[in-house]
């Protein structure tokens, strides 16, 4: 598999959609010699949808096409070079993903075609196996249905455990206290803005690593576990089937 999980689409230190990752996605698209870029952009609510595309040439100086203009969107998974499912609101992506009947064509194209999967934000969400740590409300009345289950942990992006001044209301660590709770056999994966983590090879030999362009650690909850930070993917390796790359 090939999955580029970030965390979030732009940071102030570069410009542009995915810029703070840029060399990495670039690299990732030129190993693997894609041409064109499919966007979903379905979790995109207030913002249109083929701006959102040209953002993504704008930055990545790759030809990207929105999957609305496709008559059959399944077919425009299996003809893919790369997919790409951006940020937004993660109900409303999911959602419209099991309507279009995109779960399992997804599924196929990065674990039996090696199609390189990048998602940030709503788009990292989903590539779990579900969107229960997801940071968004439930806009659109939407059952929680599993999500694409490419990554094996949950994952929170946007973690920040920084004391908000006047906040009453929980903390994104009591937030996650509370998921591990109701779920003590799961491991939740925070990660801070500007980081991501790479998962890369193919037949049970794929690597992992993590990269923050900021230099910052990632958190892992557990229930009955304090949150523990780290530097490197080394732990993550220990959870998953993937090696440390």
């Amino acid at each position: 598999m090939e999955l580029l999980l970030l965390s979030n689409g732009k940071a102030n230190e570069c410009p542009g959609l995915l810029g703070w990752a840029r060399e990495r996605v670039q690299s990732l698209l030129a190993r693997k010699q894609v041409k064109r870029i499919l966007l979903i952009p379905y979790a995109v609510i207030r913002s249109d949808w083929d701006a959102r595309a040209n953002e993504l040439t704008e930055s990545l100086g790759i030809e990207t096409i929105s999957i609305h203009h496709f008559d059959d969107p399944v077919e425009a998974i299996n003809q893919a070079d790369a997919i790409f499912i951006s940020g937004g609101n993660t109900w409303r992506l999911n959602q419209l993903l099991h309507e279009n009947g995109l779960i399992v064509p997804i599924q196929r194209a990065v674990r039996e075609r090696g199609v390189p999967y990048v998602g940030w934000s709503a788009g990292c969400n989903v590539a779990t196996h579900s969107i229960r740590t997801t940071n968004d409300m439930p806009v659109c009345n939407a059952a929680v249905l599993p999500a694409l289950g490419l990554f094996p942990l949950q994952i929170n992006p946007h973690y920040l455990d920084a004391s908000i001044s006047g906040h009453m209301g929980e903390t994104r660590d009591e937030r996650l206290a509370e998921f591990c709770a109701i779920n003590p056999s799961e491991y939740v994966v925070a990660l801070r803005e500007a980081s991501l983590l790479q998962i890369t090879g193919e037949n049970g030999s794929e690597h992992l690593e993590y990269w923050s362009a900021r230099d910052q650690d990632f958190k892992i909850f557990k229930h009955n576990q304090e949150p523990q930070a780290f530097m490197d993917a080394a732990p993550l390796a220990e959870l998953t089937p993937f090696k440390v790359g």
